[in-house]
């Protein structure tokens, strides 16, 4: 896999009179070559190229996974016999609540609690996991409904609905 940090350095080599490294690593080869010969387009392709370098990179990088997924012995091969025969996979979707429910939720149980709640509360009225709890009270703060902090005797953090 290619890195923009390594294309965007052989891009410096154009101030070694190297232009267009940054296209033969990204496997570029007409244009590296081309590069190589006018000096960069003149030098209006290098500093195109210090737009281009990103997607320049991820292009490479999916056409690199590309090749590797097809090849057999790869973790993605799977022969075209194989994709027929296979039965089909029943998957079982469950519902998860949209995250203005959730946040209803949690501000009734905060009403509850005297406008203060803790995530393991808020865990404990919404029947939901502590990963998703924890992220929907953190946007709250991030929009300036609540407030955090820790309780200075048992040093749980808290949040605190300013307008309840």
């Amino acid at each position: 896999m290619n890195n923009v940090a390594t294309s965007y350095v052989l891009w410096l080599g154009c101030l070694l009179q190297l232009h267009g490294l940054q296209r033969l690593y990204n496997g570029k080869t007409f244009t590296g070559l081309l590069w190589l010969f006018t000096f960069g387009l003149m030098g209006f392709g290098q500093l195109f190229d210090l737009v281009l370098i990103p997607g320049m990179v991820d292009e490479h990088n999916v056409k690199l996974r590309a090749s590797q997924a097809a090849l057999p012995g790869s973790s993605a091969y799977q022969p075209a016999i194989e994709r027929v025969i296979k039965k089909p996979e029943v998957l079982t979707v469950v519902p998860q609540p949209r995250h203005d429910q959730l946040a209803v939720k949690l501000v009734k149980a905060a009403q509850v609690r005297g406008g203060t709640l803790s995530v393991t509360q808020g865990v404990m009225d919404t029947d939901e996991s502590f990963e998703i709890v924890e992220a929907t009270l953190r946007n709250l703060v991030k929009t300036g409904y609540v407030d955090i902090y820790n309780d200075p005797t048992s040093g749980v953090v808290l949040y605190h609905f300013r307008e309840l």
